[in-house]
């Protein structure tokens, strides 16, 4: 994983990124690869919001790899800070590479250095390969989760 980077997005990374979202049977029915206008507002929102962390791992030039890190500030757990890693992509070419490992690995290790005291993230319920992975990086499925769409 040496020749692996990881740095922050650009927007010239957003349709590899986008195309990484949309590589999976959920990500078909939201993602919208052909108009990256929506993609480019949120880019500019993360940007300038110094509580995210929105990366891409890079190999020989090409984007191989996503994800979003949200740094939480909050008061319960005695005012614990966490963070929460979210949109975690491996483009299809690189799954089973370590590369996901190594994405987590450096979410974790960032979270350190922000002062959390609690990783988590959450992820379908239909996703049963990731819910392994995760589970094998030290993750624990220790909560429900719920969504409202808006």
């Amino acid at each position: 994983m040496e020749d692996l980077e990881i740095r922050a997005v650009v927007a010239d990374d957003l349709p590899a990124i986008v195309g990484m979202l949309a590589d999976d049977p959920l990500g078909a029915l939201r993602e919208s690869p052909d108009d990256l206008a929506p993609y480019l507002v949120a880019l500019e929102r993360l940007s300038a919001d110094p509580n995210q962390r929105l990366v891409v791992a890079v190999r020989d030039g090409r984007v191989v790899g996503t994800l979003q890190l949200t740094i939480v500030p909050g008061l319960s757990r005695r005012g614990a800070t966490r963070s929460i890693i979210e949109g975690v992509r491996v483009h299809a070419d690189e799954r089973g590479s370590g590369l996901g490992t190594r994405l987590i690995e450096w979410a974790i290790e960032e979270s350190r250095r922000a002062q959390c005291q609690l990783v988590q993230l959450t992820s379908d319920n239909t996703r049963t390969e990731a819910h392994r992975f995760y589970e094998r990086l030290g993750f624990q499925a220790s909560h429900a989760g719920f969504k409202l769409q808006l």
